[in-house]
């Protein structure tokens, strides 16, 4: 698996990897993560990946985050 970009994020960090003819764009934040897997055949260059990286994408996964953060929480209260 070979990294292609780090990119500093304030709500979370960002990696690109490269492994096994896709693109792997992985988003971690404290304890959880989010990775999405891009196929080599759907885009031209890494380049490409990057721009997959907008403000609509990015605000999502910080939606996503929030959501399963509560999800854990919710969990992890239910058990006690």
């Amino acid at each position: 698996m070979r990294v292609v970009k780090e990119i500093p994020y304030p709500h979370f960090k960002i990696t690109i990897f490269n492994w096994n003819n896709r693109y792997l764009i992985k988003f971690e934040s404290g304890t959880l993560e989010q990775t999405f897997k891009v196929s080599e055949l759907d885009v031209h260059s890494e380049s490409e990946v990057l721009a997959l990286l907008d403000e609509d994408f990015l605000k999502q996964a910080i939606n996503r985050f929030e959501e399963m953060a509560a999800s854990l929480g919710s969990a992890l209260h239910r058990q006690q």
